[in-house]
């Protein structure tokens, strides 16, 4: 007798077949002589059918073991189903309960529960349908990721996840640190001793791997990043984590216009993998979270991103008949509500704006002729806005020394990165990609905290 997982029962499976399978109790129902159970293992949306006999051996006992929740072997054998919704069912010949849980406290009753008492019991929603089809996603994202740059020959990097240098300038790093905090050594100026940490220096959380993928790029031309990052920011919102994943491709010898190629490209086959591996999951979504789920990820396979430059997108955006919030001129930073009315309603599918006014963007983006504006851009999606930025990087060393005094950033830590301009510099350039914003888009799940296993966010570390 062969061990399966439902979801190969469920699309290959044949009447006649032995088989045994290993999971959860969904439901269970009673009737006279015999019962019903669905039992689900997390490989599909669906669970598969059982039906247990009343002639099986010590029937009315387990039974009384075998309610939603409980994990349970089950051997038998396949038959064509005679009921609707499936296809085909397990006879059951024998039965092993490895745990029960009881009826009257168990918290995954047959009901709709909301994802904000979900998130209460971490621990047990993914258990759910909603957040189990959540992370077959996240899964097939994350496959389809590593499949794209692999095929194309890119060397994936693992980036330091402690750092002493803070990539994007803001400041909002968590510090690592081996202190007693209660007895912090000081120097002479009275401030912390830093001499005398782990380190022999301040040290952080990273906040993006690009800094070293630049590093890697100039040995190796194509590299990625795909890991955590951390962001010290009190955002309690929808769209903030503390805590989160990032892909960051870096390309020597590339300039902004491969960079875009290379973005639009990626996104496409992200998209259509999801489609082709999880089409019973993304079904679910479009039907119950977000009817427009699927109409979505056609725009972004079947359609050419539209390419405005920044200026342009302003000029734009202050045509619009549309009242916004946040009044538009140049120079300002793009809102979410300028992003979407520029990817829903006036292109409607995804837009790439590129060279942005350099006082709003990063002092390692490369400085356009004329020098008002910087090689960057910002892919935009219907539905979430922003979902990729990247950049040219300035690798002219006098630019580039000239641009971190101007944004004062310290160039101490940082000799090794002005290095790359003294030896053997080249055009190169990359983006980066929020994992947890990528599946949220795909999915259609309005929180980002529901599409991460266990989030971190201000005020909670739980599970």
């Amino acid at each position: 007798m062969e061990f399966r997982r439902v979801a190969d029962i469920l699309k290959n499976g044949q009447p006649q077949e032995s088989v045994i399978i290993k999971g959860w109790v969904r439901t269970k129902r009673e009737l006279k002589g015999f019962a019903f159970a669905e039992v689900n293992d997390g490989s599909s949306l669906a669970g598969l059918q059982i039906v247990l006999d009343s002639s099986l051996e010590q029937y009315e006992s387990t039974l009384k073991k075998i309610n939603t929740g409980s994990s349970i072997e089950v051997a038998g054998q396949l038959v064509a189903s005679q009921g609707k919704g499936q296809k085909i069912e397990l006879q059951v010949s024998k039965v092993t309960v490895y745990g029960e849980a009881n009826p009257e406290t168990y918290p995954l009753q047959k009901k709709r529960h909301s994802f904000e008492f979900l998130r209460e019991i971490n621990h047990l929603r993914a258990k759910t349908n909603t957040i189990g089809a959540v992370f077959r996603v996240r899964n097939a994202c994350a496959k389809a990721i590593h499949e794209f740059f692999q095929n194309k020959g890119f060397l994936w990097i693992h980036s330091p996840i402690i750092t002493t240098s803070d990539c994007e300038g803001a400041g909002e790093m968590f510090t690592v640190t081996n202190f007693d905090l209660d007895k912090l050594p000081k120097n002479e100026e009275g401030k912390v001793d830093y001499s005398q940490d782990f380190f022999g220096k301040p040290a952080f959380l990273t906040v993006s791997g690009q800094l070293q993928a630049e590093v890697m790029a100039m040995a190796f031309q194509n590299v990625y990043t795909f890991g955590p990052t951390f962001r010290a920011e009190n955002s309690n919102t929808s769209r903030h984590l503390s805590e989160f994943w990032m892909i960051e491709p870096e390309m020597a010898f590339c300039d902004l216009e491969g960079d875009q190629n290379l973005a639009e490209e990626f996104l496409k086959y992200i998209f259509q993998y999801v489609l082709d591996h999880c089409p019973e999951d993304l079904e679910f979504f479009n039907k119950w979270i977000d009817k427009t789920i699927l109409g979505n990820i056609d725009n972004i396979i079947n359609h050419e991103f539209e390419r405005v430059t920044y200026t342009k997108a302003i000029a734009l955006l202050e045509k619009a008949s549309k009242k916004f919030d946040f009044p538009v001129e140049w120079g300002i930073d793009l809102q979410s509500e300028h992003e979407r009315y520029l990817a829903e309603e006036l292109f409607q599918k995804p837009v790439i704006v590129t060279n942005y006014p350099k006082d709003i963007k990063a002092f390692y983006m490369r400085l356009d002729e004329g020098e008002k504006t910087v090689s960057a851009m910002d892919v935009l999606a219907p539905g979430i806005g922003e979902i990729i930025g990247g950049s040219q990087r300035e690798e002219r060393l006098d630019v580039l020394e000239r641009r971190m005094q101007e944004t004062n950033v310290e160039t101490d830590n940082l000799w090794w990165y002005l290095d790359l301009r003294r030896y053997g510099t080249v055009p190169h350039a990359g983006f980066g990609l929020g994992f947890e914003r990528l599946v949220q888009f795909i999915t259609g799940m309005k929180n980002i905290r529901d599409v991460i296993p266990f989030p971190r966010t201000p005020d909670n570390a739980e599970f």
